[in-house]
């Protein structure tokens, strides 16, 4: 591999990609990146699937651990960490594959998905008192209070509070319109340009991919996830909702708090995996360019 290009293997979860990106690295003498929002908390080791420590000896990986569950992470963080890596991989002339498959990590490679804006202290938590105090309609108010009148927002889901939430927060922070942000955002630049990316797509049918996904439940259940959630529970994770709210491990939280009972718990989470398999599927066909398609239909 060229020491400034980077090789994809992607796909949707339980597609296989992780042990197919261990033999590719292995044949190109490639250390891994990971691309998932999830493999970055320390002590998530189970619900996600992440490398094991066997696995990670066979090849190095970066991307995995940086923080701990109880704290945010967010894209703009892995983007950060991400690029030094690369810088440093570069320099050395070590070949990098990027394994994963949290969408909004993976399109960071290809096109922006954050702003330029920073967000003074206060900002956010004067955003939260609104949305807090007065909901929806109350972000609505205060977001074209601070635009021109007759503002479109086009692109903007205006029955979404959480998407109203955070445009507000960017026109307070950067004293610009809604519009003005939007035409800024679309022409930063694409992400390491300077890189050659080649992308493979893991695909399997629908039908084959929900029969891995029963038995990987399985495996993770009698692996100690349980345990693992407990644990988790103990460092308090759940303050970081992107965390304790993942598949996997919210339907553990709620079995610990006696909303599940142990008969419905796995089942909960083979059907939330399964919805999240038919959007991924759906996702890498139109988010990101696919340069070549692995199919596979069995085991």
């Amino acid at each position: 591999m060229k020491p400034r290009k980077l090789l994809f293997i992607v796909g949707p979860t339980a597609s296989g990609k992780t042990e197919l990106a261990l033999e590719e690295a292995g044949k190109r003498g490639a250390v891994i990146l990971s691309c998932d929002s999830l493999c970055v908390y320390r002590g998530m080791d189970i619900g996600t699937a992440k490398p094991i420590p066997a696995e990670q000896s066979r090849v190095r990986h970066f991307g995995l651990d940086l923080c701990d569950p109880e704290a945010p992470f967010s894209v703009a963080r892995y983007m950060e960490y991400r690029d030094q890596v690369l810088r440093e991989l570069a320099e050395a002339g070590t070949p990098v594959l990027v394994a994963g498959g949290s969408g909004f990590y993976l399109k960071s490679f290809f096109s922006p998905v954050v702003d330029r804006v920073e967000i003074p202290s206060g900002v956010e938590e004067e955003a939260a008192r609104i949305r807090r105090e007065s909901g929806l309609a109350g972000l609505l108010e205060a977001l074209r209070r601070i635009n021109p009148p007759g503002e479109a927002f086009a692109g903007l889901d205006l029955k979404n509070p959480r998407r109203v939430e955070k445009a507000l927060i960017r026109c307070m922070a950067g004293g610009r319109s809604y519009t003005e942000l939007c035409r800024d955002f679309a022409a930063l630049p694409e992400p390491l340009a300077d890189w050659e990316k080649e992308v493979w797509l893991v695909e399997r049918p629908l039908e084959n991919l929900q029969d891995r996904n029963r038995r990987r439940v399985g495996a993770m259940l009698e692996a100690g996830l349980v345990a693992e959630v407990e644990s988790l529970r103990r460092r308090g994770f759940e303050r970081n909702p992107s965390a304790a709210g993942a598949i996997g491990y919210r339907e553990v939280l709620q079995f610990l708090d006696g909303k599940l009972s142990g008969e419905e718990l796995p089942e909960a989470i083979r059907v939330h995996t399964n919805q999240l398999m038919r959007k991924q599927r759906t996702w890498f066909r139109r988010q990101i360019p696919v340069h070549r398609r692995l199919r596979f239909a069995e085991s």
